[in-house]
């Protein structure tokens, strides 16, 4: 009874919203200057989600239960957009677009989550329309987003592309936001951002909106640097099939470590329309190429630093026994988790010295896959139920290799990740869920390999170090009968030929099946040197799933309060993680068994991390509507974490029409990410930990621990002084207690002016802003040593940070050996608080005819404090960066061009794994596009990097040289 009720309910509510006969609107519209059709100009009913699109003879029909009169709002990139009345029913509407050169009314969404013109927007924002991305000289897209003013493009590999904004820079970044249609494409464990991997289609792509700065107040956690929203494309307005096709060539010339190769993408998009009510898209591409390389050689410990070996002038260059290289891993000296201690040597005479000697470990190029591929596909069903009101269901999928850098090198490979997302859209309301799956395939980790080919061919640090010392002797004996600085390169480069004698070489059968056996092995830990199948031996699988559910919605109560405009909002999301042993695991099991799979392979109960918050938002208008007042409030709660307010205040004052003044104030909040907050990686020698307590329990890195720099400075004191116990106890105040913090939520304090303007009858547009911004508790990594079952402070701890407990022959001298230490890297808050400032300029001026001349320069610093922190904070930002552009769309008939010359200026890159200087960028990017409209088709030819001037982006990155490419796309083809 009570389901026929309420199927009766539901069929009267049905019927009553179809009860108004549908009335059908219809016309033509055409290009003012030619007077020929156009194609693909949407038309939609002002105040609702009721809308089409013109077919390839510019005609359109519209169907609605509207009732007259109401406005149609008819725009298409590129014109002058028109607001018609529909007065009568029965009338014929014929409309004249004029074309426009510049494009600078537009409307945007992501700076206050409501449409806007982006001449009063309260924050800077940018955006890449379709006209703005087809004139680019970039391949794609998202390569156009380096562009754009302020943007700093990190290219970790083909597939995998990172911006950021306004500094502390580095390739997972969590603090900038990368939405897909209002999804989250975060990773959720990876801790990647993977828009460009899983995102939207080359033809998809409808805009792509970019807000430098905070956007928490309104986006929550996660959106501290900025944001990125890249929007895809109706199918009721862009309809039928498109076709896209490039192919291009890179590693051209000398330099990239590689062959001249060849790099294709395909994609196919397929939309269709049913009575404006019904319709549906299908994306696919398929991209594959061979991937940057990288190839530095640049040694990162050379010999005067305490970490090597200062006294011996003879071990200095290629001679450093202490050598590690940018992008060679098993080497790993500064980290001190691959290095041995020999000790009791007799060097020129002076007995019991002390030599520190890097295992010798294997290039990049030699561990990773060359060859990477990216496949894509999405579809989405679309349901308008009124004129009011459109259900949507969308689902994605991506498949990618690559590699990216996050505390060490991970090669991805047949990663996937889906997105199912389900979306109710009123003309003033929206309610959004979506699940996100994680899986990381087949991927691995590069330090482990490394690490562990290292071991199990080459014997364990005590047996290598033993080998190596032997060797040492012989040497010595067959020259002399002793080691002094004359022969220690000489007798050094022996030895290490000698311990290396039964380490698999690259290019070897025997290389690649230890290889593929090791990335297949899920445990990380370094303990044994034995054969590959035992139980205990290390591994490199990285084998990472997560699920992320996420609910939020918003809705627009401006009608209903009148006296002001008034949008609320909340989201929840809960990240689902299965624990894999290695970068997660479940923290009710006993310490000792964490990384232990149970009887079932599982590694037990999943761990999950919950945010949930909502906000509200008011603006106002005064004095004719020049003074607009932005009001905002947000809060956000983790369970882990108290609860965080985050304001944002904003004003936008308009003079004359044109010109355009904001000043934005705003805090924001980051709470810790997954990998952050939860990561427990087993990585052998140095565990990398999160920021949550409950991870510290029964480990004592938090409050029984010493400083990394100070274990250092101990060291290199103890070893001039014969490593000996009493000269470790001498030298004991060296030591510093690290009494890391429990870590809470990363705060930004930010302050934006800017000036928005297009002047000169339209000709010139202006954008300037400036911002200053201030991190209390920011987020980073430190490394720190726990010494073995004692405590920091006394004699035995002291003793244990001695680095001879890695000595092949521990005890010798008279010294007992000692318990050692636990070395942990910890995601922890900095003490100090920072702050960053800069400025961006962009013009862009059509001063003559069609001929478009821009530019944009930025300028972004960090004000130095007085004392140094714990951990190095990475802001890895030029301080100037830009471009200059010039083009013409329609040099000749339906042939156009453009060229850009991009800079920046050099730079300190630095991150737990790679720390060095970025040389300055010089690069030109050009293009040439030809129309060819009978066939629907465009010819793109163009390059970047013309001049294939070889760069890094990052310290540890891959070289990047010339790509050269010719891209064919057919558009609107079956669009009656």
């Amino acid at each position: 009874m009570k389901k026929s009720l309420l199927l009766a309910i539901l069929l009267s509510f049905s019927l009553g919203l179809f009860a108004q006969d549908a009335v059908v609107i219809s016309g033509i519209i055409k290009d003012k200057d030619s007077l020929e059709p156009l194609a693909g100009v949407s038309v939609r009913i002002k105040g609702t989600n009721s809308g089409t699109a013109t077919n390839n003879d510019g005609r359109f029909e519209l169907k609605t239960r509207q009732k007259i009169p109401f406005i149609l709002l008819v725009t298409l990139i590129g014109f002058q957009a028109q607001e018609f009345e529909v007065k009568d029913l029965n009338q014929s509407i014929v409309l004249n677009l004029s074309s426009i050169n510049i494009q600078a009314n537009e409307v945007v969404v992501t700076a206050s989550r409501v449409e806007e013109n982006i001449l009063k927007s309260p924050v800077a924002i940018e955006k890449l329309d379709i006209r703005a991305i087809k004139q680019s000289p970039a391949p794609s897209f998202y390569d156009a987003l380096e562009n754009v003013k302020g943007v700093q493009m990190t290219t970790s590999s083909l597939t995998f592309k990172v911006p950021n904004t306004r500094g502390f820079n580095i390739p997972n970044n969590f603090r900038f936001m990368q939405l897909v249609d209002g999804v989250d494409m975060q990773a959720a464990t990876l801790g990647v951002p993977l828009g460009n991997a899983i995102g939207p289609t080359e033809l998809d792509i409808a805009s792509v909106e970019i807000t430098p700065g905070a956007a928490s107040a309104l986006y929550g956690m996660n959106a501290i640097n900025g944001m990125s929203n890249l929007l895809t494309k109706s199918p009721f307005v862009y309809k039928g099939l498109s076709v896209y096709s490039r192919t291009g060539l890179n590693h051209v010339g000398e330099g990239t470590g590689r062959d001249i190769s060849n790099l294709t993408e395909t994609a196919i998009r397929y939309a269709m329309a049913f009575n404006n009510k019904f319709a549906f898209k299908v994306n696919a591409s398929y991209m594959q190429g061979t991937d940057w390389l990288s190839d530095t050689h640049t040694d990162q410990n050379p010999n005067n630093l305490k970490t090597a070996n200062p006294a011996y002038a003879a071990l200095d260059g290629a001679n450093n026994i202490v050598f590690d290289g940018w992008n060679k891993y098993g080497d790993d000296a500064l980290a001190g988790s691959n290095t041995v201690s020999l000790t009791g040597l007799t060097i020129d005479g002076k007995t019991n010295q002390t030599l520190t000697v890097a295992r010798t470990g294997y290039w990049e190029r030699d561990l990773i896959s060359p060859k990477v591929d990216n496949l894509k596909f999405d579809a989405s069903l679309f349901y308008r139920v009124n004129d009011h009101l459109e259900a949507s269901y969308s689902y994605r999928i991506g498949k990618m290799d690559g590699v990216f850098q996050r505390g060490n090198k991970i090669q991805l490979d047949n990663v996937m990740v889906q997105n199912h997302k389900v979306e109710l859209k009123g003309s003033n309301f929206l309610v959004r869920g979506y699940l996100s799956l994680e899986d990381t395939g087949d991927s691995f980790n590069v330090k482990p390999l490394a690490d562990n080919m290292d071991l199990y061919s080459g014997g364990s640090g005590s047996v290598w170090g033993a080998k190596f010392k032997n060797a040492l002797n012989t040497y010595s004996a067959e020259h002399g009968g002793a080691l002094t600085s004359a022969n220690l390169a000489a007798a050094t480069q022996y030895a290490r030929q000698q311990a290396d004698a039964s380490r698999v070489q690259p290019g070897t059968q025997a290389f690649e099946d230890l290889k593929n056996t090791i990335i297949k092995i899920n445990n990380w830990d370094i303990k044994s040197a034995t054969i590959p199948d035992a139980p205990e031996t290390g591994g490199a699988a990285l084998v990472q799933k997560s699920r992320l559910y996420n609910l939020e919605g918003q809705w627009d109560l401006s009608k209903q309060v009148r006296y002001f405009d008034l949008l609320i909002g909340a989201d929840a999301r809960i990240y689902d993680i299965i624990p894999d042993g290695n970068n997660f695991v479940d923290f009710s099991r006993p310490i000792d068994e964490r990384n232990t799979p149970l009887d079932d392979g599982t590694f037990g109960n999943d761990v999950s991390y919950k945010k949930f918050g909502g906000f509200v938002q008011t603006t106002k208008t005064f004095f004719a509507e020049k003074l607009k007042l932005f009001g905002s409030l947000r809060l956000d709660y983790n369970p882990e974490f108290q609860p965080k307010l985050t304001p944002r205040i904003a004003a936008v004052y308009t003079h004359a029409d044109k010109h355009n003044f904001r000043v934005t104030y705003q805090q924001g909040y980051r709470f810790p990410a997954i990998f952050e907050a939860l990561s427990y990686v087993n990585n052998g020698r140095v565990k990398r930990v999160g920021s949550l307590p409950v991870i510290n329990e029964g480990l004592g890195y938090l409050e029984n621990s010493y400083t990394q720099a100070s274990v250092v400075n101990f060291n290199a004191a103890v070893k001039a002084a014969g490593n000996t116990d009493a000269a470790a106890l001498a030298n004991r105040d060296l030591l510093k207690v690290a009494n890391l913090p429990n870590a809470g939520p990363e705060r930004i304090n930010s302050f934006e002016v800017g000036y928005k303007s297009i002047v000169f009858n339209n000709k010139l547009v202006i954008d300037f802003d400036a911002y200053t911004n201030t991190y209390t508790g920011f987020l980073g990594q430190v490394q720190v040593y726990v010494p073995k079952d004692e405590t920091v402070g006394t004699d035995p701890a002291v003793i244990a940070m001695i680095d001879r407990n890695r000595d092949p022959n521990p005890g010798t001298g008279g010294n007992a050996p000692s318990k050692g230490q636990d070395r942990y890297r910890v995601y922890t808050n900095a003490k100090n608080t920072y702050t960053n400032f800069g400025s961006a300029l962009g013009l862009t001026y059509n001063f003559y005819k069609r001929y478009v001349v821009g530019g944009n320069v930025s300028f972004n610093k960090m004000k130095a404090n007085e004392t140094s922190d714990i951990f190095v904070t990475g802001f890895n930002t030029p301080e100037f960066s830009g471009n200059v552009s010039f083009g013409n769309r329609e040099l000749f008939k339906n042939v156009g061009f453009s060229l850009i010359y991009k800079w920046q200026t050099p730079f300190l890159w630095e991150s737990p794994l790679v720390t060095g200087k970025i040389d300055a960028i010089h690069t030109f990017d050009a293009q040439v596009s030809l129309a060819i409209p009978q066939a629907k088709a465009n010819v793109k030819v163009g390059g970047t990097d013309l001049f294939n001037r070889k760069y890094l982006q990052y310290a540890g990155g891959p070289t990047l040289g010339g790509l050269y490419y010719v891209a064919v796309t057919f558009d609107g083809l079956l669009n009656k």
